[in-house]
């Protein structure tokens, strides 16, 4: 059987792995690393449908992980190089043993794959470099506000895009768009910067940002009640603006062995991106196994 990594629990990494363990049962080994800790309702703004998952997007990738059952899934695993060797793959991570892979599945964001040592770079032609390069992403704040179970925040809507406001740009109220309003457990709001905003403050610390985000918030909810507690978060890769030429769906930088790239960066930044991303990626995986 093949090991195959999947680098990146998101979207695409996440459909890959499910793909795999339904189509291929009996030719896969799958590993899935992600650097970070741990891995719908309709409305419409404007012209624009906008769909939203009550449980959170995060409840899709638990679905397709759910689904690829036998996988080895870890987080805390910041893949920092890929050497070849004989005739596989061995990666490293921060603070951890080299691994070796017989396939390699990149799906984390493209300035983070041309961040990788080792021999990626080697094995990367120049055109595909300069693709790589020319893919971009907006940037943006989420603000996290948690109350005790006797607040009210007593608004008509679970969520809500702002259009005349500089700094905020969507608030959800969260227990509300999951459904989860309980006694016991106090409600929370959810907020999104504009990507103006993020990019304009990009490089400052969260701690500096808070207080002009929450600021700014007073303008659009004056109602709203102090806070119990509060969690800044700064997206620098939010959504891709510019996606790799022609959106191939994947690149693949090494065919023997296998070594491919794939994410809403090699199509578009949103769902249906993703999903496209996992199905072209998955059909590269299966013609080589």
């Amino acid at each position: 059987m093949s090991r195959v990594l999947i680098v990146g629990a998101g979207l695409t990494g996440s459909l890959c792995a499910c793909l795999l363990r339904r189509e291929l049962p009996n030719k896969v080994n799958i590993v899935v690393w992600d650097k970070c800790r741990g891995a719908g309702m309709m409305l419409k703004e404007e012209e624009i449908v906008n769909y939203v998952t009550p449980h959170g997007v995060s409840s899709i990738v638990k679905h397709y992980l759910k689904e690829s059952a036998g996988a080895e899934v870890l987080y805390d695993r910041h893949v920092t190089h890929i050497h070849r060797k004989d005739t596989g793959w061995e990666v490293c991570r921060k603070g951890g043993t080299p691994e070796r892979f017989d396939i390699v599945v990149l799906t984390m964001p493209v300035p983070q794959i041309l961040q990788l040592q080792g021999d990626v770079e080697s094995w990367m032609g120049e055109n595909q470099r300069r693709m790589l390069e020319a893919v971009s992403y907006s940037s943006r704040y989420a603000l996290g506000l948690f109350y005790k179970a006797v607040t009210r925040i007593d608004v008509p809507w679970a969520v809500k895009y702002v259009s005349n406001n500089p700094c905020i740009r969507f608030i959800a109220i969260d227990d509300k768009k999951r459904n989860l309003a309980s006694k016991n457990c106090g409600p929370s709001v959810v907020v999104h910067t504009s990507v103006p905003f993020g990019i304009q403050h990009l490089e400052e610390e969260k701690d500096a940002v808070q207080p002009i985000i929450l600021e700014e918030l007073k303008k659009v909810m004056p109602d709203l009640p102090p806070p119990d507690s509060i969690k800044c978060q700064k997206g620098r890769y939010s959504q891709v603006t510019r996606s790799v030429a022609d959106c191939p769906g994947q690149m693949t930088l090494h065919s023997q062995p296998l070594l491919v790239c794939g994410g809403d960066g090699f199509t578009h930044s949103n769902f249906d991106g993703c999903i496209e991303s996992a199905l072209k990626v998955f059909e590269v995986l299966k013609s080589s196994l």
